[in-house]
């Protein structure tokens, strides 16, 4: 037979779900590939022991090859020039192609892998670098925090709950924001990560549902309230944080009434911060304007109350009230609540009143929608500007134009909110030849509407050419400065350069 036509055949790479510790918890085609592979791999310690192989050991045959994947490291440090994450490539560099001498034989290779290979497991360093060059197939297997609720016994999601699975070496900042807005959580890794893990659960104020549990399945499983743990555990524990159970009385939710203005921001989920998004998960209330409710998700076990744009104040002392009879409480607002919206109306009713004076109350900041305008044409708000609302809703139109006279006079940018309704014209048309006096016809304007939905449109015009009749109550003017600049063609960016002439 001739080279050209001599066939390669190669063999064929697994990567094997081996579980998490129990061997009767391998599935019947982890085994089956086990038992057929000529080759059994698996990864290993410095000291040589192995957790995959003592999983799988009942089905390794003596007549197979093994290869014990002994990694460089693994708390220790290192020489390696490019570090630990140098060291640990370097180190699958050389597996793979180890393996890669087999299967260039033609012979199968089974890799074991603790847990599901897909999900932080080993094999799938392996998987990356081989699987463009042999036909490969990986065997699920059951995921250690599978087990870890059935050892606790504990439920982690129920009906729409969403469950969060976190790595132990995230940030604790970035941690225990995380946690705080997750309906369910798992956090894996855990090792040396436990005392930055345990102070972002603290953070998050979830102790108290937190549930430790190490080497699940195994026979040195050992489960526990995350109160009870403390000092070094070992890297093959993990955390549960199980949903609240909403059909069951929660004794740990009783004392803690307190009410958290909430800033959704402009538009979509996007612009929700985390921790805004904490508040409103750890909510049992939810209060406030009927669009901007609808913005929330819906959550089994919360209350919402949905009201008119024209009760602040009833919507303010609502809130109060039950947060003073023990509920926790979100007031919803577009925006940040703190700027001509829902922050301010709540603070005026609790001032004073007694019945509220025990009441905690945190304000949660929002992106702003003159941000949001600001930042989808550039950066006019780039040097010192101005914030004022054109509704003399709550004050006397004396009052706004001598605002606006001394921003102009000043030479200040200006953002302009509620700049016109329905009803209400006349301001408008007020205010631009009020700015007209003071501005140059081609200072640059900003009109966006409706930002961050559906509806959102942002034009770049003059103050000569603006259109008083396309201005309504969802839009926001940004009026330039004397400094304020255009630049491009098709695409205008606005921006207000940071120096100011002397």
């Amino acid at each position: 037979m001739t080279a050209s036509t001599t066939k390669q055949t190669f063999g064929r790479l697994y990567g094997v779900g081996v579980g998490p510790g129990d061997p009767e918890l391998l599935t019947f085609k982890a085994a089956r590939v086990i038992a057929a592979a000529a080759v059994v791999a698996y990864p290993g310690a410095e000291h040589g022991r192995s957790v995959a192989r003592k999983i799988a050991a009942a089905h390794i045959r003596s007549d197979q090859t093994e290869i014990q994947l002994r990694y460089p490291l693994t708390t220790g440090t290192t020489d390696h020039p490019g570090g630990y994450e140098g060291a640990i490539s370097d180190f699958y560099d050389e597996c793979a192609e180890q393996l890669a001498e087999h299967l260039d034989g033609g012979r199968d290779v089974a890799v074991l892998c603790e847990g599901d290979p897909f999900l932080y497991g080993s094999y799938m360093y392996l998987h990356d670098r081989l699987s463009g060059r042999y036909v490969t197939e990986v065997i699920p297997g059951i995921a250690s925090f599978s087990a870890a609720a059935a050892a606790a016994g504990t439920p982690l999601v129920r009906r729409d709950d969403v469950l969060t699975i976190l790595p132990g070496t995230l940030s604790t900042d970035v941690l225990a924001a995380r946690l705080a807005s997750s309906d369910a959580a798992v956090v894996m890794k855990l090792g040396r990560t436990f005392p930055s893990v345990r102070a972002a659960v603290q953070r998050a104020e979830l102790v108290e549902r937190g549930i430790y549990v190490e080497r699940a399945s195994s026979e040195h499983e050992r489960v526990a309230p995350l109160g009870e743990v403390d000092g070094k555990v070992p890297y093959m524990s993990l955390l549960l944080i199980p949903a609240r159970n909403t059909d069951a009385h929660d004794p740990s939710a009783a004392g803690r009434g307190r009410v958290a203005v909430v800033g959704l921001g402009p538009g979509g989920p996007q612009w929700l911060t985390p921790e805004a998004d904490a508040e409103l998960a750890a909510a049992e209330v939810l209060i406030g304007y009927e669009t901007y409710l609808a913005r929330v998700p819906a959550r089994r076990g919360q209350t919402r109350h949905a009201t008119d744009n024209r009760v602040e104040s009833e919507r303010a002392a609502h809130a109060l009230t039950l947060a003073a009879q023990g509920r926790r409480v979100a007031v919803v607002s577009s925006g940040d609540p703190g700027i001509f919206a829902m922050a301010t109306a709540v603070l005026e009713v609790a001032d004073g009143d007694e019945r509220f004076a025990d009441v905690e109350l945190r304000v949660v900041p929002g992106l702003s929608a003159m941000q949001a305008a600001a930042a989808r044409v550039g950066a006019p708000l780039g040097h010192d500007f101005c914030v004022i609302s054109l509704s003399d809703q709550l004050k006397p139109w004396g009052v706004i134009e001598r605002r606006l006279e001394a921003a102009a006079a000043a030479d200040l940018v200006l953002a302009l909110y509620n700049p016109a309704s329905t009803a209400r014209r006349e301001g408008l048309k007020r205010t631009v030849e009020l700015l007209r006096e003071h501005r140059s016809p081609q200072t640059p304007v900003v009109v966006a509407r409706a930002i961050g939905s559906n509806d959102e449109a942002v034009h770049v015009t003059s103050l000569a050419d603006l259109d008083q009749d396309s201005v309504d109550m969802r839009t926001l003017l940004i009026i330039g400065s004397s400094m304020t600049r255009i630049s491009g063609g098709v695409n205008p960016r606005v921006y207000t350069p940071r120096r100011y002439p002397a």
